[in-house]
């Protein structure tokens, strides 16, 4: 049976912890997390354990990136679970704060990107969101002094604002993107997808198949915009209200008309009933 990974919950413990992995010059690689794990988040302990000798995965549901009218409250939790799964993954320390420890009275001080941030995608929507994740990213990269940090391809604007904010603050962390983990049918894996009833789970799995039917047909010199329009009226047509489908460059998320223009990605966000999915492909 794998051995159990230490589990801290205050700033001073997480110090203690961390320094045998310093003083061995072990690499660390950091796995941040909101808890609810699934097959996504282990792809990222393996990654991690692929990079560095020791891995550190924290378990914080951040009140600061939910709207007052968002899922905070009733967010999936289950942190005996998830130790369990992470025993099994061999993740050798867990950072479990509670809200208190992350942000404890007089806390004055959020971070505010722009760039990627500012993309018109989630931030349009939610735009509270990034505020919220660079200001915890930041903390957690603080606390930790990881060598890498991992994060999943799913929230892509996620992964760009925070490449670009640890790049900007000159965060001696080297961010990596792991691919997207799928179900079988497409589905990419998210915490949220236990919301979703029997019949929007049957529908769910369209957001990735319009995604890679569009990308196909930009590939084959079907306009760009063309494509995105009847990419949008399928996706309703299934019975979402959307949020967006774009194609927006790879690295900065500015607009694309043509990938003749530069790398592109394809992101989407929509509504089915009470749940809220996203989903990006590379073109």
């Amino acid at each position: 049976m794998a051995s159990r990974p230490t589990v801290v919950r205050t700033l001073p413990v997480l110090r203690r912890a961390l320094k045998p992995y310093r003083q061995a010059s072990a690499r660390v690689a950091l796995v941040p997390t909101m808890g609810a794990l699934h097959r996504g988040h282990l792809a990222l302990v393996e990654e991690a354990r692929r990079r560095a000798r020791r891995v550190v995965v924290s378990i914080f549901v951040n009140p600061a990136q939910f709207a007052p009218h968002e899922d905070f409250a009733s967010y999936p939790r289950g942190l005996a679970t998830d130790l369990k799964t992470l025993r099994t993954a061999k993740a050798d320390l867990i950072w479990a704060p509670s809200t208190e420890a992350m942000y404890p009275q007089g806390f004055a001080t959020r971070i505010e990107p722009e760039g990627a941030a500012k993309a018109g995608l989630e931030d349009k929507f939610r735009p509270h969101f990034f505020g919220g994740v660079a200001t915890v990213v930041a903390k957690l990269f603080t606390q930790v002094s990881p060598d890498f940090a991992l994060f999943g391809e799913k929230d892509y604007q996620q992964l760009r604002v925070i490449t670009q904010m640890a790049k900007d603050l000159d965060l001696a962390v080297s961010v990596v993107g792991v691919p997207t983990v799928r179900e079988n049918d497409g589905l990419a894996l998210s915490s949220r997808n236990a919301y979703l009833s029997a019949a929007e789970r049957a529908v769910a799995p369209t957001l990735h198949r319009v995604l890679r039917t569009s990308a196909g047909r930009i590939k084959k010199g079907t306009p760009v915009e063309t494509v995105l329009q009847e990419g949008r009226s399928e996706i309703a047509q299934a019975g979402f209200a959307l949020d967006y489908l774009e194609a927006r460059h790879a690295l900065t998320l500015d607009p694309l008309a043509s990938r003749k223009d530069g790398p592109m990605r394809l992101l989407v966000a929509a509504r089915i009933g009470k749940t809220r999915l996203i989903d990006n492909i590379a073109v």
